[in-house]
């Protein structure tokens, strides 16, 4: 019988058809060739990428973060105001004139006259200068003292952190207000320093005890046990490897902590055991005007009003930097 005149060769089929696969094997080999290509694959956050570290990653969270930037804003201000109140309020505030006694606001003077005819303006521009002086010292030195203490705490254990513990809970059954009390009412300097003294002394068992636990967290991760195995001491340890990893919850509550102070200095001055005339204080205008509160509203509301608002914009820019710095809120 003779042979169909166009004989189809397997091999030439194969040809035509793109291999036995057909368009398979063209998408196989585009994947091949895409997973060649440089660069393909590789996310943003790759290895050829350079790691974001927690700080990176909380500067950026707090850049977008409005309550951060507007408690940065109000502090910045309160700040230059501390440091160069003449530059918004050339007038002296002590000058007194009595024929201007509780005078309301006036041309020149908007927040009106105190009780001894002094510039209630001038002087809520210079109580800046006290009370944000005793916050940032009282802050620093209580998170200074309280880190150190807490942190070499929690690190050696034993009975160093049996001894740190109980005289932490001794101090932290002594009342603020009363202790305030007790130990101002004998102090005649008339100074921030013995405020700022006073609130050391019983402040730094807070701080102590969050930095003592920070630390023991930090020091049971693998990469402290890496350290010590490889014959890392026990100060490099603590100052390179623990502290960076520990030091984040300590200043998040010191950032709330001096909002607090600020308003305890307030509350010390109006009680009449803190700062003293002739520094210029909110607390101590709060006080002087506390008896005129119907005769002239405004003697309080001016000092009252930027004590408030400082507090609150310390608390607000504590909370944005918890929340920035935490990883569970992420």
């Amino acid at each position: 019988m003779p042979e169909p005149s166009n004989p189809i060769d397997p091999d030439q089929a194969i040809s035509a058809g793109g291999g036995f696969g057909g368009a398979m094997d063209l998408a196989a080999s585009d994947a091949t060739s895409l997973e060649k290509a440089p660069g393909h694959g590789q996310e943003p956050g790759g290895p050829t990428a350079k790691p974001r570290s927690l700080w990176s990653d909380a500067w950026r969270d707090l850049r977008r973060n409005p309550i951060f930037i507007i408690s940065a804003l109000i502090i910045l201000f309160l700040v230059f105001i501390s440091l160069w109140p003449g530059v918004i309020a050339t007038q002296d505030p002590l000058q007194a004139n009595l024929a201007k006694s509780q005078q309301g606001p006036q041309p020149g003077h908007p927040f009106g006259y105190d009780e001894q005819g002094r510039d209630v303006y001038t002087r809520v521009v210079y109580g800046a200068r006290a009370s944000v002086t005793v916050g940032v010292c009282a802050t620093a030195g209580v998170v200074l003292v309280g880190s150190v203490l807490g942190g070499l705490a929690g690190f050696f254990g034993g009975w160093w952190d049996a001894v740190l513990s109980r005289i932490s809970d001794i101090f932290f059954g002594i009342p603020v207000i009363l202790g305030g009390l007790v130990f101002l009412s004998v102090v005649t300097n008339s100074t921030v320093w013995p405020v700022v003294g006073f609130m050391v002394l019983l402040g730094w068992p807070q701080i102590a005890r969050i930095a003592r636990g920070a630390v023991i967290t930090a020091k049971q991760n693998d990469y402290v046990q890496s350290a010590r195995a490889l014959g890392a001491g026990n100060s490099r340890i603590l100052l390179r490897h623990i502290t960076p990893n520990a030091v984040a919850p300590v200043i998040v509550v010191g950032t709330i902590a001096l909002g607090t102070y600020i308003s305890l200095e307030a509350t010390l001055s109006y009680l009449g055991v803190g700062l003293k005339p002739p520094t210029v204080s909110w607390g101590i205008d709060i006080s002087d005007a506390s008896d005129q509160i119907r005769n002239a509203p405004h003697m309080l509301l001016w000092p009252a009003g930027a004590l408030s608002i400082t507090v609150l914009a310390f608390i607000m820019l504590g909370d944005a930097v918890r929340d920035a710095l935490d990883p569970k809120l992420r």
